[in-house]
């Protein structure tokens, strides 16, 4: 990390010594990854995705790698709320970063007690609802598309949630991402977190299947990137207005800290590192360096970056 160069920001209601996050679904339950980076290198991670119930995933082949990204089938396998609570959240507890805990529920009730019990835990700092992942056939999807059903799941989660931050991540698989956000926002999320990955498929040509078993996925990578910052400097423009006090987080095809700067001009106060993990275990501690550096070349704070884009 480069010296004299204030990273700190702070997003969401949560206080991040830099703002790099690793993406949820990327970076398991963190444990994984530290013989690879210091848990200082970054601001924080965001957990896996966690259900009530384990989950086994969709089956076989499940990720497949395209031009510029990979698609991703996996179905939100996880272990659990119960297995997440005594076996992952108490090493992370330990951890000197930020733990946002990604959760997913398939219907408003089940979101309300995944956010009362989670919001009950001292080491967790903030929540992320799951209203977009395009894999799955119920729940994400429907929620994630429609303004309406995101304002009932953030109100519930918010009401559940003990005082603990609640985020938003939002779906790119809309025309308009706007009134989503705006939804959360006025339900009482402090942050959204956008993009999710686009739905996408492969097929192969020799045998004229889909790739996936699942058939279609989520695109993610750099082909995502343009995208990603488009919607990111959209929504970050309207919260500004009518709900300044909502943070935007930014992610999709972040591989550098100048891709994780743009996003931050674009108006995002943190980033999360998602794809590039799965190239280079230590990328987001890279991609934080690399920021920093950035940020120290152009003489202004992380804080300052965040929103800076010239028009």
């Amino acid at each position: 990390m480069s010296a004299g160069v204030d990273m700190a920001v702070s997003v969401g209601g949560v206080a991040l010594a830099n703002p790099v996050l690793a993406a949820s679904g990327t970076f398991g339950y963190g444990r994984e990854y530290s013989p690879y980076l210091e848990p200082t290198a970054i601001g924080g991670l965001v957990t896996k995705g966690v259900s009530l119930r384990p989950r086994e995933g969709n089956p076989p082949p499940r990720i497949v790698e395209t031009a510029c990204g990979m698609l991703n089938a996996i179905g939100l396998a996880n272990v659990g709320l119960e297995e997440f609570l005594a076996h992952k959240l108490p090493w992370l507890a330990g951890q000197p970063g930020a733990v946002v805990v990604n959760l997913y529920g398939e219907s408003v009730e089940e979101f309300a007690e995944l956010a009362a019990r989670l919001g009950a835990e001292p080491g967790v700092d903030a929540l992320e609802l799951n209203v977009s992942c395009p894999n799955v056939k119920e729940g994400g999807m429907a929620f994630g598309c429609h303004p309406g059903a995101v304002g009932e799941v953030t109100q519930a989660a918010v009401r559940a949630a003990a005082g603990k931050p609640v985020w938003v991540k939002l779906t790119p698989n809309v025309t308009d991402p706007m009134p989503m956000a705006l939804a959360a926002a006025q339900a009482g999320a402090q942050a959204v977190s956008l993009i999710n990955t686009l739905l996408a498929m492969a097929i192969d040509p020799q045998t004229r299947r889909p790739r996936l078993a699942n058939v279609v996925g989520g695109l993610s990578g750099p082909a995502i990137k343009p995208v990603g910052l488009r919607m990111v400097w959209q929504v970050a423009g309207a919260l500004k207005i009518q709900h300044p006090q909502v943070d935007v987080v930014g992610l999709g095809g972040i591989m550098s800290g100048t891709d994780a700067a743009e996003y931050l001009i674009a108006g995002a106060k943190a980033v999360q590192v998602g794809t590039a993990s799965f190239t280079d275990p230590a990328a987001a501690g890279r991609i934080a360096a690399e920021l920093a550096a950035y940020c120290t070349e152009q003489k202004m704070s992380a804080a300052e970056l965040c929103g800076s884009l010239r028009l």
